[in-house]
């Protein structure tokens, strides 16, 4: 049996696209104070209080539009991904777990602790370092091994924004609609959005983002291009300028046909499938656009696997 493992962690997803599985769900994820870094005298009444009275039922009706056959979308290629690293790195344990819903990474943990890995290699699924999401994921590995008597040699994988598969594997598929559309008038990467003032205590984010899109848009050539930050949460300054907002004034600007990127997923999701292809995409068209082309991340695309499998034996 091995000694050597590999755990992917992605974000999390309700189990069913029901209220009540969307409100544990919610209540996990807005809970944690990498998340959410407000007080917790004042952020706690607010979401047991209300949010998590109201938003449950509201998000539950847009996980049904997008939910399949098989469950969630971040789910099946999640597990997807798993089993193409597995079979990439067979002298290997390899494991995906999630942070705020089952598989638990705690679950995970144990699990590999009980298979008798003695290195682990951790990598959380957010090419671009953050800490709302990487920071949550090195948190909760910690947490766990604090109360363990065994703890594997670690290895966390910090960001891999710059990755050279990863970036030509982006332009590539860029380029690819650009060949097929051949009228678009601006390449549009948008970025999950955070808190301006987690910038200001030094979260690296936006800047790793700027260099996932000039990385990529070198190898494009020149297209114009705008980098634009989406799904703003509360009524705090968020990181500009805003996929929504951007989509409405652009064809005023005379851009009618856009392409949309989200460099930031490796996997769709309801952040992608609702909020990009559904409403965002609406807001372009609504306001005057004529074309919206959405290039989606890599879902069940084996080359990702081949990008972490990269990761895995540079820790070696």
């Amino acid at each position: 049996m091995s000694n050597k493992g590999v755990l992917i962690v992605n974000l999390g997803t309700p189990d069913q696209p029901e209220p009540a599985a969307v409100k544990r769900y919610l209540r996990r994820f807005l809970s944690d104070a990498r998340v959410i870094d407000k007080p917790r005298w004042m952020w706690l009444p607010i979401l047991h209080g209300i949010i998590l009275q109201t938003r449950p039922k509201k998000s539950a009706k847009l996980y049904q539009e997008i939910w399949r056959e098989e469950g969630s979308p971040l789910l099946i290629y999640t597990k997807a991904q798993a089993k193409h690293l597995q079979e990439l790195l067979p002298d290997r344990i390899v494991r995906y777990a999630m942070s705020y819903s089952d598989p638990l990474l705690g679950a995970a943990l144990e699990d590999m602790i009980k298979l008798g890995v003695t290195d682990l290699v951790i990598i959380p699924l957010y090419p671009q370092y953050s800490v709302t999401t990487t920071a949550t994921v090195f948190d909760q590995a910690m947490r766990y091994f604090l109360q363990q008597n065994t703890i594997p040699s670690l290895h966390m994988i910090h960001a891999f924004h710059e990755h050279p598969r990863y970036i030509s594997w982006l332009a590539d598929h860029i380029k690819q609609e650009l060949d097929e559309q051949k009228s678009i008038d601006m390449i549009l990467f948008s970025y999950h959005g955070i808190p301006v003032s987690y910038v200001h205590k030094g979260d690296c984010y936006p800047v790793h983002c700027e260099q996932t899109t000039a990385l990529v848009m070198e190898k494009v050539g020149d297209v114009p291009y705008q980098l634009t930050y989406q799904s703003k949460f509360g009524p705090d300054e968020w990181l500009t300028p805003a996929t929504d907002e951007t989509m409405k004034r652009l064809p005023q600007e005379g851009i009618k046909h856009v392409l949309v990127v989200t460099p930031g997923f490796v996997a769709d999701c309801l952040e992608t499938i609702e909020e990009i292809e559904g409403e965002n995409k609406a807001y372009f068209l609504d306001h005057g656009g004529e074309s919206f082309t959405y290039v989606h991340p890599f879902n069940d695309d084996p080359a990702l696997a081949g990008i972490l499998k990269e990761l895995v034996e540079n820790c070696s």
